[in-house]
């Protein structure tokens, strides 16, 4: 078991003139003082990788450029499940006694600090370096093959990834740090510009600036602790040429063990929050892991389901798709909201209960995925 003691997180959107290196300063700063804790109390650094920013070695570049020294110090590169898997990680460390606190954190202008076409080229190289980059293959274009499928599976339609379109929209509006907050509708999710069919624009998240950082600790310390109970990864086939079945990917592999290993179920879970790089994302993995049966996320998100109020609380910062996407720190936002939430801080987002959560990130095209259950202390 470790301690979750702060976090911080940015606004997500557009930081003219900001740095990887200045929005993980700010965002670490702001961990450090919700944990209650001076730079110096920390030994062990854990950051992301930056786009914008790709040093070979981020990790102790930003140690120096934020007045640190830790013992250990790591560099993590799992797509967009990296920012969970650096939380695994400092769970795995600070158990095993490497370090006693650690920093946990990455940022990047990727909206302002990146060209269009740069980002594209980049995130492109994901594909099979053979078999898939040489076609001109896009991120979104895999997600929407894998749309196609799963509509055809399981009589899924484009009305139902736009439900949870809606959703994210509807979260966000309530979080003043959100990218996005205007609410849209299901009529304007199917209306907006085709990218990659049967995705529109609005079935995708925005290229964001941002940073979120968070320190992990041994010991439960003076800020707002919540325990991290477990934390299991599971990689399946890193392309889709190579994947055996577009409609299941390993979520509920990973999510059942961590689960397992906090002796918890899902009939236990009363907060989520779920990787949602676009609706196809967040409808399957929802799905896969057990918490919509196939075929119905979209029409639960509907009913409410997923509402600050409904039965199962889900992203409600407004997760990728509305909050934001800043690269690794997208991801990390999702475990930010579940801080203030399992801390009774959320103000106006704040669900009645928060005891146990599940998050669930996921890297590549669906291929890298690490569960999280976190516990009030």
């Amino acid at each position: 078991m470790s301690y979750l003691l702060g976090s911080g997180l940015t606004r997500f959107g557009r930081h003219e003139g900001r740095t990887t290196l200045d929005l993980m300063t700010e965002a670490s700063s702001a961990a450090l003082a919700d944990a209650q804790l001076e730079r110096g109390d920390i030994d062990g650094l854990i950051c992301g990788y930056s786009m914008t920013m790709p040093h070979l070695m981020l990790a102790t570049v930003f140690a120096e450029y934020f007045g640190i020294r830790p013992t250990y110090a790591h560099a993590v590169q799992v797509g967009g499940a990296t920012g969970f898997a650096m939380v695994m990680l400092a769970h795995l460390l600070v158990e095993s006694g490497a370090a006693q606190r650690i920093l946990v954190v990455a940022g990047e202008n990727r909206m302002t600090g990146q060209s269009r076409d740069a980002a594209i080229q980049a995130l492109a190289q994901t594909g099979h370096p053979q078999y898939e980059v040489p076609l001109g293959t896009t991120i979104p274009a895999y997600y929407g093959l894998i749309a196609s499928r799963y509509m055809w599976e399981y009589q899924v339609t484009e009305a139902d990834f736009a439900e949870l379109a809606v959703l994210m929209r509807r979260q966000a509006g309530r979080h003043e740090g959100a990218q996005f907050r205007e609410p849209i509708s299901v009529e304007d999710v199917l209306r907006s510009r085709p990218i990659a069919a049967p995705l529109k624009v609005l079935d995708c998240c925005p290229v964001s600036d941002g940073g979120c950082a968070f320190v992990i600790a041994r010991e439960p310390g003076r800020g707002h602790n919540v325990r991290i109970r477990s934390a299991r990864q599971i990689h399946t086939s890193q392309h889709v040429t190579a994947a055996p079945d577009l409609t299941h990917f390993g979520a509920d592999i990973s999510s059942s063990q961590a689960l397992a290993d906090a002796g918890r179920t899902l009939a236990d879970v009363e907060y989520a929050a779920i990787y949602d790089s676009f609706t196809v994302t967040l409808t399957l993995l929802l799905e896969e892991i057990g918490l919509a049966a196939r075929g119905r996320a979209g029409a639960l998100a509907q009913d409410g389901y997923f509402d600050r109020d409904g039965a199962m609380p889900l992203n409600l910062h407004g997760g990728l798709l509305s909050y934001g996407h800043c690269g690794v720190a997208g991801a990390m936002a999702h475990l930010a909201e579940t801080h203030l939430q399992m801390t009774g801080r959320a103000q106006d987002r704040q669900v009645a209960r928060a005891g146990v959560a599940l998050l669930h990130g996921d890297g590549g095209v669906l291929s890298s995925h690490v569960s999280l259950v976190l516990e009030s202390t």
